[in-house]
């Protein structure tokens, strides 16, 4: 149930006392015995609080050092691409990476202007230097770490590794860092190399990158950025606190668009922020109550925006606004997505599928089936879109988290993390070619397909049961019916590419649902979703509980 503050601006009470966050960052020192404490990668790297022993000092400094000798082991010698957020501890985590990445010769390029990156901008400077390589130099390939937790509270602190193809770095990568890193913080640290921070700033092999020149620059090169600009879409763009805040300026100023920033403000205490459903401070831009302001603005402005948009921290989500339909959710935004690009990008390849993860919306199999596209849906995680994005049998992947990316107007690579800034000019180029706001053409697709009703619930579990969950098997399943129609597939993997989805899916005619346990809290995520109404849906939530408890017990 959404707390009674939700949407509404945060008080003084709700902000973080910034010099105990910072200052836990150092003097807590994690105990690598407890496993609340020791490193642990997620679909986006390792995520903690410094002031409960998750994320501190020694945390990156371990974490750095196992990158250095990840890629020392596999033979990547070229510039280390470093970006960071405006999260509070970004730079004092920054700043520890340097130090051992000094120490240990990498070459490192940090962000010429001393700025904040979006994690697009790492991800593209990646490929770009990779691409501009001789044929066969694998030796000289780049690699990026990105510093951010995402939409994490402003207590909050991430550090993710981005391999030299640009996107999220596999399992198999993660779980030789992280069991490296825990060896090190095991050890007192003995084995990781490092300098002080001032010794690493004047080091030779300390170099700077135009992340923001690079990547805005090149925009033309991916969106149709004359026809926004011919028909004056007004846009309002919104960083909330995030990195993208110099970016949305440059780009509005580079390719001269109506384009207003909303919010210039940077603050690490995330103040002028609306709370979030439960409460809390976080930058979702998928979240009505954390992207309230932006929403009034549209709406009780008298439509000043024909589009406005919102960013997470590390803008590699997008958040869509619209005067006629308030904030899009996400699953609708991709649909249109999906349906404009594939129609507007005659240049992209006939056998390229449409790449979505399994909890995304059953709207987005029945546009891909009406394009004639291959359907690919892949377990969670950006980083299985990764192969098809590289190599151009994929040209679009999307997750239900609002997270996409896709490939330029020629079919080459953009970037292969997710791209917030990217999704959120998207919204304009099918404003300004179509006439339509993307939430007209959902109520289109709508009129086309059905309406489907979406949400996700939560269901206490021990560590226990999330681990049987992961472990399903087809055949655990022994139903035959799920909320009056015939179960028609039991999915423990991903159709798409065979690999195991950590969880159980469950279709019928008109319906799914998919379990996954969380890696955080002690419950497992029910996703569901249905094109028979809002009561079949919460059936269909309903026996997805019973069955998936009685299962593991």
């Amino acid at each position: 149930m959404a707390a009674n503050r939700a949407g509404m601006r945060a008080l003084p009470e709700d902000l973080i006392d910034l010099d105990a966050v910072r200052s836990a960052y150092f003097d807590v020192v994690p105990d690598p015995e407890d496993p609340s404490q020791r490193v642990a990668f997620g679909t986006s790297g390792h995520r903690g609080k410094s002031v409960n022993g998750s994320f501190n000092e020694n945390h990156i400094a371990a974490i750095t050092q196992a990158i250095v000798e990840y890629r020392k082991g596999r033979g990547i010698a070229g510039p280390l691409f470093v970006g960071k957020d405006t999260h509070a501890l970004s730079d004092p985590a920054q700043d520890t990476a340097l130090e051992v990445l000094i120490a240990n010769g990498v070459d490192v390029r940090v962000d010429a202007r001393n700025g904040w990156t979006p994690t697009p901008a790492v991800s593209h400077a990646i490929l770009t230097h990779n691409r501009d390589l001789a044929a066969g130099d694998h030796a000289r390939h780049a690699d990026g770490i990105v510093i951010t937790p995402s939409h994490n509270p402003p207590s909050d602190g991430g550090f993710k590794y981005n391999p030299p193809h640009g996107g999220p770095a596999d399992s198999d990568a993660t779980s030789w860092i992280a069991d490296r890193a825990n060896d090190l913080l095991t050890a007192g640290l003995a084995g990781v190399n490092r300098v002080t921070i001032s010794q690493a700033r004047f080091a030779e092999n300390l170099g700077t990158y135009d992340f923001l020149d690079a990547y805005v620059g090149s925009l033309p090169e991916v969106l149709d950025m004359d026809a926004i600009r011919a028909a004056g879409v007004r846009i309002g763009a919104d960083p909330m606190g995030g990195a993208s805040v110099d970016y949305w300026g440059a780009i509005g100023e580079r390719h001269g668009l109506d384009l207003t920033v909303v919010n210039p403000e940077v603050d690490p205490r995330w103040s002028f922020m609306t709370l979030d459903w439960d409460g809390k401070i976080r930058m979702d831009c998928s979240s009505p109550s954390a992207m309230a302001g932006l929403i009034a603005k549209v709406r009780e402005g008298g439509a000043a925006f024909d589009i406005a948009t919102g960013n997470d921290a590390d803008a590699d989500r997008h958040g869509i606004v619209t005067p006629d339909a308030g904030l899009m959710n996400p699953n609708h935004f991709l649909s249109v997505a999906i349906d404009y690009l594939y129609r507007h990008r005659p240049q992209w390849p006939q056998g390229a599928g449409v790449g979505k993860t399994l909890v995304s919306s059953s709207m987005i199999d029945r546009v891909a089936a009406s394009l004639g596209r291959e359907l690919v849906e892949v377990p969670v995680g950006f980083k299985w879109f990764v192969p098809g994005l590289l190599d151009g049998t994929g040209v679009f992947g999307g997750e239900e988290s609002a997270g996409a990316s896709f490939v330029r107007f020629d079919g080459t690579p953009w970037t292969t993390d997710k791209d917030g800034l990217l999704l959120a000019l998207l919204a304009s180029e099918i404003q300004a070619v179509t006439g339509s706001s993307p939430s007209e053409h959902y109520t289109r697709l709508t009129a086309d397909f059905g309406s489907p009703a979406y949400a996700r619930i939560d269901a206490a579990a021990t560590r226990e049961q999330k681990a049987a969950l992961a472990k399903l098997s087809a055949t655990d399943v022994a139903a035959s019916e799920l909320a009056g129609e015939t179960i028609t597939a039991r999915l423990t993997e991903a159709p798409g590419n065979g690999a195991p989805i950590g969880g159980l899916k469950v279709t019928t005619e008109n319906a799914w649902f998919a379990a996954r346990p969380s890696g955080t809290e002690d419950v497992y995520k029910i996703y569901a979703e249905s094109f028979k109404g809002e009561g079949h849906l919460k059936q269909v939530q309903q026996e997805a509980k019973a069955l998936v408890d009685s299962i593991i017990g």
